[in-house]
């Protein structure tokens, strides 16, 4: 008994381990076993009560064969009604209904007064769904609770007729068989359930690396577009950003996991479609030629942004599309301004090395120059004052000869003026970038360095911007400056206006003047090193200030579409609950 007894019990350990098919496949199977249930037991019915309409009076059916189709009928109907609203006890749905169906073609069997061989082979349609439906050790019970029904019932009838040994082999038969059949079912079952989890294994890979591929183009700094037959399947965030296009999301802040899931494709679909009706509007030169170009061709050209409503940022983008394998089009949005910053940044590092060690060349002799102009003026007043009996004409000569030093002195101010611009720029500093609320910060700077001026500012938002503080003053220094003195050249009362305000994800800081503005023929050269229209200036402080901009991935535009003179700063804008992560992400503006 020992070893039946350890053979038994690992049989059950083995069947229990979880081995049943996941609860979306076993629903539907449930279902398709729960209409042949119902099926069968109507397909009963009606074929008892035709044989009872057939007149013979040794087929009616009995009290007990009535009361149990009737029963039959109706728990099917209601277990195939429970797979369509219950969800959560499948399983316990599923054993019920196998021992039911055992239950009663045993009691369909007893009624029957003989074996039924029809009725037998019933049993094993429920031993093979068993083995596929629930776990092995309860399929293993219902097996087992068949096959003593079976031979039980061929016991009864050979008791209460006379005793057969072929019907009683015939059972033990059916009884093998009812094993095989459960055998065969149980590994066809196990099949399946590898397969489903292979398939699950593959579908959650799938997944994972779909959602890394939607992270990562998220987060390109280049603009990503598929086109697929004149429909946008794809568009990441900088394309949006890149073509001043909004995002318009459904989708509320507050929703968990569970929802976003369940509303990416609605939600997916309603950005898309936002955005190639924007694109076609502001930007349809641009589709057009992305649809004009044949399919499994290539083609690269390059983009002029057009300003458009409520967007400052505008520029020029390399636009390449390349053929996918489904026909569809690849299409990549590159901001040139960022080449022009590399390209600036290479020129400002090549002038810092080369003219670092020049300046210090030239300040040792500049300071003794300036030296001796300042003790000949301070000699010439000495002798002015100590020597009253000096002719006239020696007192003209004298003052002369001090104008001379004077202009000497001027000079060698504004040529170390030069020499301390050029090595600022040799030795610049990485940006030490700090969170700057600018309506706080701003009003505090003006009044440290701009008192007594007339500087208006218009503060029609509160944002916040990640910038070196330092660099930052030096950038307005050099603009309010530039404002002051060339609106002076065109008016008697000089002011400035500054302006700040949001545009998409970026803050905008406007210096307005009423001067004359930059000539057409002078934009081209107007960031360039030593280029100035004002014969005191030293052509570095706009070429110093849009380098400290690119140093803090800013911007520094003239716009002359505007009506006055305007310098506009642009930086990207961070949200006051995140500013610790404001140099890595991109977030839109926190209007007042």
């Amino acid at each position: 008994m020992k070893p039946a007894t350890t053979i038994i019990s690992a049989i059950s350990r083995y069947l229990h381990h979880d081995d049943t098919l996941p609860l979306p496949q076993l629903r539907r199977l449930g279902i398709i076993y729960s209409s042949y249930r119902f099926v069968v037991s109507i397909f009963s019915m009606l074929m008892v009560y035709i044989s009872a309409r057939a007149g013979d009076s040794a087929s009616l059916p009995s009290f007990l064969q009535q009361t149990a189709l009737s029963f039959y009928v109706m728990l099917s109907l209601i277990l195939l009604g429970l797979f369509y609203v219950v969800t959560k006890q499948m399983r316990r749905q599923l054993a019920f209904g196998l021992v039911l169906d055992v239950i009663i073609l045993s009691l369909l069997l007893y009624t029957a007064g003989e074996p039924d061989l029809q009725l037998t082979m019933l049993y094993m349609v429920v031993v093979a769904a068993s083995f596929m439906l629930l776990h092995g050790s309860q399929a293993l019970v219902i097996t087992l609770l068949a096959i003593i029904f079976v031979i039980y019932q061929q016991f009864f009838y050979a008791i209460a007729n006379s005793m057969n040994l072929a019907n009683l082999g015939d059972a033990l038969l059916m009884s093998a068989s009812f094993l095989a059949v459960g055998g065969l079912s149980w590994s066809i079952s196990q099949r399946l359930v590898q397969l489903e989890k292979v398939a699950q294994s593959h579908a959650k890979e799938v997944e994972r690396l779909n959602v890394i591929n939607q992270e990562v183009i998220t987060q390109m700094v280049n603009g990503v577009i598929v086109i697929d037959k004149q429909n946008i399947v794809l568009a990441n965030l900088a394309a949006h950003q890149l073509l001043s296009i909004t995002q318009d999301s459904s989708l509320p802040a507050s929703s968990t996991s569970t929802d976003i899931k369940e509303m990416r494709g609605d939600t997916s679909h309603a950005i898309l479609s936002n955005f190639k009706q924007q694109l076609s509007k502001q930007h349809s030169q641009l589709l057009q030629a992305c649809l004009s170009v044949a399919t499994g061709q290539s083609r690269t050209f390059t983009y002029d942004v057009p300003e458009v409503a409520n967007a400052s940022i505008f520029g020029k983008l390399r636009v390449q599309i390349i053929p996918l394998k489904d026909d569809s089009k690849l299409i990549l949005l590159e901001d040139l301004r960022r080449e022009q910053a590399s390209a600036q940044q290479l020129k400002l590092a090549s002038l810092g090395q080369l003219t670092a060690s020049i300046a210090h060349e030239i300040r040792n002799p500049l300071a003794a120059i300036s030296q001796a102009s300042q003790l000949l003026m301070e000699d010439l007043t000495e002798i002015q004052a100590n020597d009253n009996a000096l002719t006239n004409a020696s007192n003209v000569n004298m003052t002369g000869n001090h104008e001379l030093y004077e202009m000497i002195f001027s000079q060698t101010k504004r040529v170390n003026r030069i020499i301390e611009d050029i090595l600022k720029l040799s030795r610049q500093q990485a940006a030490s970038q700090q969170a700057i609320v600018l309506a706080e910060w701003m009003p505090v700077f003006l009044d440290n360095y701009f008192q007594g001026h007339d500087i208006f500012l218009h503060v029609k938002t509160q944002p916040t911007i990640s910038f070196d503080p330092h660099q930052l003053e030096q950038i307005l220094i050099n603009l309010i400056n530039n404002g002051l003195r060339y609106s002076s050249y065109s008016h008697p009362h000089a002011y400035v206006e500054i302006e700040i305000y949001c545009a998409d994800s970026d803050v905008i800081i406007d210096i307005l003047d009423d001067g004359d503005g930059i000539k057409t023929e002078d934009l081209k050269h107007l960031f360039n090193p030593f280029f100035t229209t004002d014969k005191a200036g030293t052509g570095l402080g706009l070429y110093l200030s849009q380098a400290f901009c690119e140093a803090n991935q800013a911007r520094l535009l003239y716009i002359p579409e505007h009506e006055k003179t305007c310098f506009r700063f642009i930086s990207p804008a961070i949200d006051s609950e995140n500013i610790f992560q404001a140099v890595e992400e991109n977030l839109y503006c926190s209007q007042s």
